[in-house]
This record gives structure tokens, sequence and C-alpha cells, in this order.
């Protein structure tokens, strides 16, 4: 059987907004680096957030003084997002119609896995304004490394067949997902050579605020609820051998490109 792509795996793309709000309680923001410097390099402040579940980035480019418009294939994120303010239109990015709009940036945070790598460049290339720019990027987890050991042992254990247990089983999945978003970008032919930024950062969790997490994963909630339950049971026992608390480092990784 062949290997799906992880844009292929729409039942896992399509989950998040199960709990949508805690989705967005639990998941990290990005760095005040990376969007700083998105702003600094896109030529104007109309931006289009893609996959912009519910508004995490979008919420912080508005800070920033970005007008942005938000695309998102479950309308339950999107009207979360919504709810907090953001113009959101209910599309995957690839069959998303922009009705002759065109942007000064294209964003993408923690989502450009689920898009087709080559569709989604040429559908960015088609509604950047030249010299646009393309940002897509993830913050790529590093807890210590005995935790790091210890959530990859209980993911192969008691969910196997889970995302989390296959991202687990790669070396640096982070690595593949932006080589394939940077070889996306180059066969397009709209685009200048890709380059990459990272940015390095950390925080703290405790044993709650990581478990209260977890379920918000690729694929977690179509999992049954007392397998669920022990995975979190787990984790918890081997954060509560830690001392009850973590800190989680975090690469933020962005592969970026500007719109011949």
């Amino acid at each position: 059987m062949p290997t799906l792509e992880p844009h292929q795996y729409r039942h896992v793309a399509e989950s998040f907004g199960v709990d949508a709000e805690r989705y967005d309680r639990t998941r990290p923001r990005y760095p005040d680096a990376l969007i700083d410097r998105i702003v600094a390099t896109s030529p104007g402040a109309h931006v289009l957030d893609v996959g912009c579940g519910t508004g995490i980035v979008a919420r912080q480019l508005q800070a920033a003084g970005c007008e942005v418009l938000g695309v998102e294939p479950d309308a339950r994120m999107a009207e979360h997002a919504r709810e907090r303010g953001l113009e959101v239109e209910v599309a995957k990015i690839e069959e998303w119609q922009s009705a002759g709009r065109t942007f000064d940036a294209i964003t993408a945070g923690q989502c450009w896995h689920w898009v087709d790598p080559v569709n989604g460049a040429a559908k960015a290339a088609q509604v950047l304004r030249p010299g646009g720019l393309l940002a897509v990027f993830w913050n790529a987890d590093q807890p210590p490394a005995e935790l790091a050991t210890a959530f990859a042992e209980i993911y192969r254990r008691l969910l196997p067949d889970s995302f989390p247990a296959q991202i687990t089983n790669n070396d640096n999945p982070y690595a593949v997902m932006t080589g394939r978003a940077a070889d996306g970008i180059r066969e397009t032919g709209a685009f200048q050579a890709p380059d990459e930024w990272q940015f390095s950062w950390e925080r703290e969790y405790t044993r709650d605020e990581w478990l209260d997490r977890v379920p918000t994963h690729g694929g977690m909630s179509s999992f049954p609820a007392d397998t669920v339950a022990e995975v979190l049971v787990a984790m918890g026992e081997a954060i509560d051998a830690m001392g009850g608390r973590f800190t989680m480092r975090f690469n933020t990784v962005a592969v970026t490109a500007l719109r011949n």
C-alpha cells in the first residue's frame, strides 16, 4: 500500500474543530520576532492567513497592524475565529476562489503540511502581488530528552496508528515538512529561492497545562476516549516523575519566499 502524504490524511487535517475552544486556549502562539519579520518583509499590510484555525496567527498579525483575511476548511474553527473578530472564508486553499483579490503576504501557521505543497504554492502565486511574501511555519516542540522518550513510547504503545506516533517515529519530521514546502515553492517557478527562518524560545508547562493541550494533537479526537485517557494518565505520570512541570523548548521554523 502506498504511503500517503500528510495533506492526504483529510480525517486528521479536519479533526481539530472538535474542540475549537480548547485548541485556541492551549496551542502555543508564535514568537514576536517571527511576526515582526513577516511584517517587515511584506510589501504591505494585506495578509491572507491559510488554515487560520481559530485565528491564533491572524490575531497576532492584526495586533501588529495587518489587515487579515482567513481561509479555513473546518467551519467549526472558522466560526470560533469569527467570534473573535476575524473575517474567515471556509475552503481548502487549493479550492478557494479569490474573486480577483490579491495580497501582500500569505501566511500559514502549523498547517501547510495539510496543504498539497505544489497546488498550495501555485494558488499562493496566483493571489500574491509581485514582491509579496509567502511564509509557512511551524512550532516544533522539543521537550526534555527524558520526556521526549517517554511521550514517544506512550504513543507507540497506546496509539501506534496515531499521527503523533508517526511523527515521533521520524527523527526530524519538521525537516521533512519544510523540505516539502520548499520543493513545492520551487516547482511553481513563480518565486525567488526559498529562505528558512528559525526562532528559538521556551515556555514552562505544568502537568495540567500539558495534558489540557494533548487532546488537540492531530487525530486524537478520532480515537476511543478511554484510550486517550490512558495516554493522558501515562503522560501525567511521566511529568510527575520530573517534578510536575517542565520547560518546553520550541524551534519555530519558517519557509519563506518572495513572489517574482
